[in-house]
């Protein structure tokens, strides 16, 4: 049995990569972060230091690079992988399908090309609840869900690697992989020393809405507001950063805890569906800040409401959302002030 507390976690200078190093520390692990900082920089790195007081093992290494990442499986003796490293914006893997594909894809099959010839046995993959696609009137999903086409082709990249994982075991390979779908991340470390740091203009709601409240972004485009949900804008289960972040850890806690090759998805969220208006609402209370706001047509690839059962999570992993919106909202809003005032 492998003894080793290091885990490779790759993209783990990322938003939810960052957060996951925290606890992974905080719960006896060693990580080494494998990040080619193309979407993250090297304050976050400083930040890592600052809350766990202790030394950050880190390397510039894109994971499309076989031969450097596989210098970093001969560095090591590895308990785990935890796979993050990813294009993540769903307007931008429309407009560039071919980038996404390329570089999510071979990513995740140099990892586990190089898990299995170094029988490094538990993996957890970052995956989403882009998988499930648009359902046909549904909103609550479960892991039985069945899953449609996915909107976009960042969505198809991570159903295509839980397919690819799903097929190396099925091939009789001794892994145990544990899909986690999670649902909205917004938020930051309670610390402000990191939280969601978007290179160039942001794509996500929550970093919108902060970058407008201090004028490092524009108005804010809600775009649709005319689906069928409880105000007509799009409807999606937030969950606190810090709470994923713990998901990943009990996760790989409990597959290596597993005797046998398996294959599991899990959903990440908090079963509970907050609108964008809402989650604008929620905002301006919190930070006492008018945002500017308005409607803009429907976007290409959204899918109009879907949030998570999440208790197979609570059955399998012992692990459920432990912060609110309104505390994710606030974390948000204090990072973005630390950001501004440095």
């Amino acid at each position: 049995m492998n003894e080793s507390k290091h885990i490779l976690v790759t993209g783990g200078a990322g938003y939810i990569g960052s957060h996951t190093v925290v606890e992974l520390i905080e719960h006896g692990y060693i990580p080494v972060i494998v990040d080619d900082f193309s979407n993250s920089t090297e304050q976050v790195i400083e930040g890592l230091k600052e809350i766990t007081k202790t030394t950050i093992i880190v390397h510039r290494i894109d994971t499309c690079d076989f031969t450097k990442l596989k210098a970093i499986f001969e560095l090591y003796s590895f308990a785990g992988v935890i796979h993050f490293a990813a294009f993540k914006a769903v307007r931008e893997s429309i407009q560039e399908p071919l980038n996404y594909y390329r570089n999510n894809l071979s990513g995740l099959i140099n990892v586990l090309d190089l898990s299995k010839e170094f029988e490094v046995k538990n993996i957890v993959f970052s995956s989403s609840c882009a998988v499930y696609g648009n359902l046909d009137g549904g909103k609550v999903v479960s892991e039985e869900t069945e899953p449609k086409e996915a909107t976009s082709p960042y969505g198809s990249t991570k159903s295509f690697g839980e397919q690819i994982i799903s097929d190396l075991i099925k091939s009789g390979v001794d892994i145990k992989a544990l899909n986690l779908r999670y649902f909205n991340p917004i938020g930051a470390h309670s610390s402000t020393l990191i939280g969601e740091l978007p290179l160039g203009s942001p794509n996500n709601l929550m970093p919108i809405i902060t970058q407008s409240a201090v004028g490092k972004f524009g108005e804010i485009k809600v775009y649709g507001n005319d689906y069928n949900t409880v105000d007509g804008t799009c409807v999606r289960d937030y969950v606190h950063v810090v709470d994923v972040a713990n998901a990943h850890v009990k996760g790989l806690t409990w597959l290596i805890e597993q005797d046998h090759a398996l294959e599991e998805h899990i959903n990440i969220g908090t079963g509970k569906g907050t609108s964008v208006l809402e989650i604008i609402e929620t905002f301006e209370r919190i930070s006492k800040t008018k945002l500017n706001w308005s409607f803009a047509p429907r976007r290409d690839g959204d899918v109009a409401e879907i949030y998570a059962d999440a208790s197979k999570a609570i059955q399998v992993l012992g692990w459920k959302s432990n912060k609110t919106v309104e505390q994710a909202v606030s974390d948000a809003w204090d990072w973005e002030l630390k950001l501004k005032h440095g």
